[in-house]
């Protein structure tokens, strides 16, 4: 015997849960991770730069910037992903911000040799940007408002 199929819900009616996207949820935690972190590293090598020629405090700030993007990057994926429910791809997602972060941050070497603090400021600003865009498309991934 067949059985009637359920009646569809009428187009106009609002979804009753919001659809997850785990690939943007994943994606936009990992990409705010990096993005944060790395502008934490390259935040302390802007300082650095400026700071006069004491070495003492040049070598608390290069310690302290690594461990504080380490930090930043993981907590920013792992809270970013909390709406996958595999604890294992939310760790995975904040470690992998975290190495992504100490790469990003890496970058500023080379942009301060070339372009001095200005150009490391410029890229502090694209890194706090493209977290910023792939917070908002983690949050879209997710199905919130």
């Amino acid at each position: 015997m067949i059985k009637p199929a359920p009646p569809s819900p009428s187009p106009s009616a609002p979804p009753s849960e919001p659809v997850k996207d785990p690939l943007a949820l994943g994606l936009g935690s990992l990409g705010g991770g990096v993005g944060f972190g790395g502008a934490c590293l390259t935040a302390a090598q802007v300082l650095v730069g400026l700071s006069p020629e004491r070495y003492d405090v040049h070598a608390f700030l290069l310690t302290a910037g690594p461990i504080v993007a380490l930090g930043v990057a993981a907590v920013c994926g792992w809270y970013r992903s909390l709406p996958l429910e595999n604890i294992w791809q939310r760790g995975v997602i904040a470690v992998l911000a975290a190495v992504g972060a100490l790469l990003a941050g890496f970058v500023a070497a080379p942009i301060d040799h070339f372009f001095g603090v200005k150009g490391m400021v410029v890229w502090l600003l694209l890194n706090v940007a493209f977290a910023i865009v792939a917070t908002r498309w983690a949050i879209k991934g997710a199905g919130e408002a």
